[in-house]
């Protein structure tokens, strides 16, 4: 079984930079780390005294969160879709 090829790429999240590996593609991992990026100073906008610490688990928090929300909606789609073509 052969290991498909990793992929090196650098992204900066709420100025600090990552080297990443992975399978995925780099324009793939640069969207990641942006939209956690993105993620990271909404939070600290609104809560400013936090640490990078607790910045980053609550980031964790919303990201799971929404993960959660969207596999639940797909999930009703398809039995949608499911009951459609019974």
């Amino acid at each position: 079984m052969s290991n498909p090829e990793k992929n090196r790429t650098t992204v900066e999240i709420y100025g600090q930079q990552y080297i990443i590996l992975g399978t995925e593609s780099s324009s793939h991992v640069r969207l990641v780390g942006s939209l956690v990026d993105t993620k990271m100073r909404e939070i600290s906008s609104k809560n400013p005294s936090l640490d990078i610490n607790k910045l980053a688990v609550l980031t964790a928090v919303n990201a799971v969160n929404d993960y959660i929300k969207i596999k639940h909606q797909l999930e009703q789609l398809q039995e949608e879709l499911k009951k459609e073509k019974d």
